[in-house]
């Protein structure tokens, strides 16, 4: 696999050839500026809202390190996280790599994890080969420190190049002197040699001791491509110095002006486009032609899962699902891969612009059962456009109007018609701009086994721009034939606050997200809650904003059923797609 930019992309300066060692006095600086946000990471939920990382601890599993495998050390809150549990695709990694820049996804001001892997010079290379030699050493308890350059050093840069540098391979051995130039320049302060050996010069490591071998965030920091701020440690998402050409390369201090696109010594430096606030990566799968994509990432508590991780069995195979766990997102927003392409989401993801015809949008979370409530402001709505505002489940159509089929229940700005499979009915007058309309829903509180959440394990992943997704079938039809009406449930809609009545009464059973569709140019606003404009005073409810914390732990719940439920059955060596 090749391996991914995300986000800013660093350079390691020109100093960065000590950058291995541990600079205690540039951590303590880290470290005293996201102390206060090491406490708050205790007792509050995160991006994914499942990480709770104790003030000491490590991962997002709450794991010690393990130097067996890819471990990368966060930029803000300097602890280590397993290759295994990280979501992003990282590519190729040795442990002990030192030319990186990590965020975990606590830290993220986007809730998604970023990772650069940068340039190694030449004495990073020859530092991350020999700890992964002497780490080597001590599994096969032969307790070596000292290695020989052309024997040891050298094979192992030649055999994993491409996981320790973004640097292409070189055609020639020219750079294996390059490699010895490293090693003498470099004698106490990071190598070690004995030339009294039978063998000739054997290199070592000024430091045996290898957990404290870490990328020098210190010196990026004082080279500008890492700041601290209030909450921490944050990547420069900017480099200053003019407007860059449409097809201008990105300079970063310590690169030659003189290299470009096409010349000697320059590599391609392109990264992925910045994630908008509250991110959902921007290039992903669209739901369309019968299938749909939900977002995964690494579930630690699989069986087997350091195993796979450790393993160099599943190059270029398929990766077992249960493996991995739909990313249930921390705060109910407009999802961005569950609408209509040509609707347009602002950064924030809480409004939504359309464009010509109807077309639809729905949150990111859905409710089954209990009393829940949502608003929606209008804030533009030019001559001609329209809105339909409602309820959806997920087979309702995102090339239609709302209530254009059996799965959707929709209010219309003209003439406040009430649209139900494609059958309006007079219900209310009608709303335009400046008005904030109130959407409740009531359904039976009770327990359902089909309220369980589809834990997706069994389904196939696939490989989207560096991220995987939950491949699944749209089954629409059997979806009809299920439909049931629900006794007792019941939509209202309220109009700066006034209700406008029972909308409609006994809809059929189902989860239901909080749905826009718009027609032409209209901008609507949502606002999922705490704090809403007019919360309805003749009813009990909750507001959608609750949802995220509850699916986070009905999705943990119905991880669990699964693996108790295929106990034994879910193993590597017999695994068939």
């Amino acid at each position: 696999m090749s391996v991914e930019k995300v986000e800013s992309t660093l350079t390691d300066g020109a100093d960065n050839s000590k950058s291995n060692t541990a600079d205690e006095k540039g951590n303590d600086e880290v470290e005293e500026k996201t102390k206060s946000d090491a406490k708050t990471e205790e007792t509050s939920e995160k991006s994914n809202g499942r990480t709770n990382i104790g003030e000491m601890g490590h991962c997002y599993c709450g794991k010690d390190r393990n130097l067996n495998i890819a471990e990368l050390l966060c930029a803000s809150c300097t602890r280590w996280f397993h290759e295994s549990c990280i979501g992003y695709q990282l590519g190729k990694l040795v442990p002990f790599m030192t030319n990186y820049v990590f965020m975990c996804k606590n830290c993220s001001q986007t809730g998604l994890e970023s990772f650069k892997k940068n340039q190694a010079q030449f004495p990073q290379m020859c530092v991350t080969a020999i700890a992964n030699l002497i780490q080597t050493c001590q599994k096969e308890s032969t307790n070596r420190t000292l290695f020989h350059k052309d024997r040891d050093i050298i094979p192992f840069i030649e055999c994993h190049w491409e996981s320790m540098t973004t640097m292409p391979r070189r055609v020639t051995q020219s750079w294996h002197s390059r490699i010895h130039k490293a090693l003498m320049k470099d004698l106490g302060t990071l190598f070690i040699m004995d030339e009294d050996s039978d063998e000739g010069q054997l290199y070592g490591l000024v430091s045996s001791d290898l957990v404290s071998i870490k990328p020098n965030y210190e010196a990026m920091i004082k080279g500008g491509t890492l700041k601290i701020t209030e909450i921490g440690v944050q990547q420069v998402a900017s480099i200053p110095g003019g407007i860059r050409g449409r097809n201008a390369k990105r300079k970063f201090p310590g690169e030659g002006t003189g290299t470009g696109p096409g010349k000697k010594g320059g590599g391609s430096d392109m990264t992925t486009p910045k994630l908008p606030a509250h991110g959902y990566p921007l290039d992903y799968p669209k739901n369309k032609d019968g299938y749909r994509y939900i977002l995964a990432e690494p579930d630690p508590h699989a069986p087997f899962r350091q195993e796979f991780d450790e393993s160099s069995d599943w190059a270029g195979k398929p990766i077992p699902g249960w493996l991995y766990r739909p990313l249930s997102p921390s705060v109910v927003l407009l999802a961005l891969h569950d609408r209509a392409p040509q609707l347009k989401v602002s950064e924030d993801r809480l409004a939504v612009t359309g464009d010509k015809g109807y077309c639809m949008i729905r949150s990111t979370h859905s409710i089954c059962k209990g009393t829940w409530y949502w608003e929606a402001k209008i804030d533009e709505m030019p001559e001609g456009s329209a809105t339909r505002l409602g309820w959806g489940q997920e087979y309702a159509n995102l090339q239609a109007p709302l209530g254009y089929d059996k799965f959707g229940y929709s209010w219309r700005s003209r003439k406040g018609t009430r649209f139900h499979e494609s059958r309006g009915k007079h219900y209310s007058p009608g709303y335009g701009k400046g008005d904030i309309l109130g959407f409740l829903m009531i359904l039976p509180d009770v327990h359902n086994p089909r309220h369980i959440p589809n834990t997706y394990k069994d389904r196939p992943l696939v490989k989207f721009k560096s991220h995987l997704y939950y491949e699944e079938k749209d089954h629409v039809a059997d979806a009809i034939q299920a439909l049931k009406p629900l006794e007792g449930s019941k939509i209202i809609f309220y109009k700066n606050g006034v209700s406008q009545g029972e909308a409609f009464v006994d809809i059929y059973d189902g989860a239901y997200y909080p749905s826009v569709s718009i027609y032409k140019s209209a901008t609507v606003s949502m606002n999922f809650g705490p704090h809403f404009k007019f919360p309805p005073k003749d009813a009990t409810f909750r507001g959608m904003y609750e949802k995220a914390e509850e699916a986070i732990a009905e999705q943990s719940m119905a991880d669990m059923l699964y693996f108790t439920e295929n106990e034994g059955k879910l193993r590597l060596d017999n695994f068939t797609l």
